[in-house]
């Protein structure tokens, strides 16, 4: 289990959700700042920098139609730089997946917490390299990875002296059924590589975030929408707004309930304690010089000067003075003896 603090990092996966409009872009920065995430994230897609050009095969899309999408959200090196500007305004960070070293150049200007990787370039080394040179920490999704290909990725980096990373457990399903989730591989994650491992969610549910983070997982990438029934790839299976919101309070609510205190009793449970632990009274009257048998002792309620675990030290001693019944035992009542 990793051991971290307490406070998760959020980001707000706001992907290309603005469907190439600015106003859009805004929209989905102040939904991510009043949800409580801490960072929001857009995807720097330059087309012709992640697909081939021409007529081709390309699963169950007709790829014509998915590089024209993709050209439908493109926004404008100015746009970032106003989205970043906004963001430095309301209180959030601002960063993105980047998918080309235009996209690295533009993002690394604007000085972000983090360079993040989508899954489909784990095993783009030479993507990598360039995110390295760069010297900012690196978020690198595992979606679609087997164990082989991400260690080879971590060498490439580490000859490279690169090793600011954070692992994402991810399962490239959209969306993803929770029974899919496999959240017990964030454990190999960690145990095989020895990086922080977070998780990219892709339920519509926080079910499987708050189990991850009971696993120590700090880090938190989640996909969100203002409107569901938008055209786009990632409308459909994003979290809307209250979805959102609620999947953030959950994770905060819970990073409460672990605490950090370093004593287990705090002052209000020690007022409970008061009333509801046992001490020893008498269970008669009883005169000085008695030997203090079992039956002489109540074990009860409210809490006395003589815990219910000190009964033995009573047990077979001599009382030095008069105990009334239903009076507190203390140490003061019994000889050295």
């Amino acid at each position: 289990m990793q051991n971290q603090s307490s406070r998760a990092h959020i980001i707000a996966e706001a992907g290309v959700n603005h469907n190439g409009s600015f106003d859009n872009a805004i929209k989905l920065v102040d939904i991510a700042k009043a949800s409580d995430a801490d960072s929001v994230k857009f995807q720097i897609i330059n087309p012709y920098g992640l697909y081939l050009p021409g007529d081709y095969e390309y699963g169950h899309y007709d790829i014509k139609d998915v590089i024209a999408n993709r050209f439908s959200t493109v926004l404008s090196d100015d746009d970032y730089r106003k989205i970043k500007s906004h963001c430095d305004a309301i209180g959030i960070a601002f960063s993105a997946s980047i998918f080309d070293e235009k996209g690295l150049d533009l993002l690394s200007s604007m000085n972000p917490p983090y360079i993040k990787i989508a899954s489909c370039d784990l095993p783009n080394i030479q993507l990598l390299r360039q995110v390295a040179q760069r010297g900012i920490k690196m978020i690198l999704s595992t979606g679609m990875s087997t164990l082989q290909e991400i260690e080879k990725s971590l060498n490439a980096l580490a000859k490279v002296n690169f090793d600011d990373i954070v692992l994402l457990h991810c399962v490239s399903i959209y969306p993803c059924p929770l029974e899919s989730t496999n959240i017990a591989f964030i454990e190999t994650l960690h145990n095989e590589f020895g990086k922080d491992v977070g998780f990219s969610d892709h339920t519509r549910t926080a079910e499987a975030a708050v189990a991850a983070y009971t696993m120590g997982v700090r880090w938190f990438e989640k996909h969100f929408t203002y409107d569901n029934e938008l055209p786009g790839f990632d409308h459909k299976h994003a979290q809307n707004e209250e979805e959102f919101t609620y999947y953030i309070k959950c994770l905060r609510d819970i990073e409460k309930s672990i605490g950090t205190q370093k004593t287990k009793l705090t002052d209000a449970e020690k007022y409970t304690a008061e009333r509801a632990r046992r001490s020893l009274y008498a269970a008669k009257d009883l005169k000085a010089g008695a030997v203090i048998t079992e039956d002489d002792i109540l074990c009860v309620r409210p809490s006395a000067e003589m815990n219910a675990n000190q009964i033995d030290e009573l047990i077979g001693r001599r009382l030095t003075k008069d105990k009334s019944q239903y009076s507190a035992f203390s140490l003061n009542d019994i000889g050295s003896d």
